[in-house]
């Protein structure tokens, strides 16, 4: 499996296997700094998600989700001393519809993965930090994670008896602000903590947290070309917000799977 260099423009080709764990995502921050970085795979017309009916939730298209976008997805997961995530996230995942919380190295296919993290000196699994208001977290998901560490942040009137159910299970569970999770609150504790590489795979909600407080660094996008219309849908972002300049630092044509990846640098947001 191989992949064509776009940008910078070259006419080089190179294994799939491996282009992502080039970055070497958890050796980029500075002392004291972490770097926190998104993914998505969306069709050519946007769209990460449609609506399935009979669930009401939203989830990524059959028709775009590939093995190939798969492994770069593993690989950055592979870089990350903890991963971001979402209430929603865990309540898709007690439905049944949606991917269980990333076990890095997991199956033949990945154990390559698990090899790296260990010659790199990082724990066998990335932490989850879960980014939650309501605490409406179903606690058998959360068990899923054992082994682990799990956080929830939270807001300081979160429910101190829904806290204590969560302490049980050996979640820890951290109030950050007064009424909403803001990105600046997540990444302070992500300092805190010593983490350095931060992943975020949760949904357009928290994606806009991390923008609007201009903390987010890194945005991977693999954009599948295909058109899906639907008019219920989500994109990469949701809601308003100022203008965010991104600059584009590496592009590749995965001809084979009719799809590019491309890395961008995430500059702030222009006020």
């Amino acid at each position: 499996m191989s992949v064509q260099c776009l940008f910078p423009p070259s006419s080089d080709t190179r294994p799939l296997q491996g282009l992502y764990l080039d970055c070497c995502l958890h050796k980029q921050a500075a002392m004291g700094d972490v770097l926190i970085y998104s993914n998505y795979i969306a069709s050519l017309d946007g769209r990460i998600s449609l609506r399935d009916d009979k669930t009401g939730e939203f989830s990524v298209p059959e028709s775009i989700a590939n093995q190939r976008d798969w492994r770069l997805y593993q690989e950055l997961a592979a870089q990350a001393d903890v991963m971001i995530t979402s209430a929603r996230y865990f309540r898709q995942l007690d439905k049944g519809c949606a991917q269980d919380l990333l076990p890095v190295g997991q199956g033949s296919d990945y154990a390559d993965l698990g090899v790296w993290r260990a010659e790199q000196g990082l724990e066998v699994q990335p932490d989850v930090v879960v980014v939650s208001a309501s605490l409406d977290i179903p606690l058998k998901a959360l068990e899923s994670l054992k082994g682990r560490r799990v956080w929830v942040l939270t807001v300081d009137g979160a429910d101190s008896k829904r806290c204590q159910q969560f302490e049980m299970i050996g979640v820890t569970v951290v109030k950050v602000s007064e009424n909403q999770v803001r990105g600046a609150a997540l990444k302070a504790f992500l300092i805190e903590h010593g983490y350095r590489s931060a992943y975020m795979i949760a949904g357009p909600a928290i994606h806009h947290t991390l923008l609007a407080s201009g903390v987010l660094n890194r945005l991977f996008l693999t954009t599948h070309l295909s058109l899906l219309g639907q008019n219920k849908f989500h994109t990469i972002l949701q809601g308003e917000m100022a203008p965010v300049r991104a600059q584009l630092d590496s592009l590749y044509l995965d001809n084979e799977g009719g799809q590019m990846f491309a890395q961008y640098g995430i500059k702030g947001s222009n006020t």
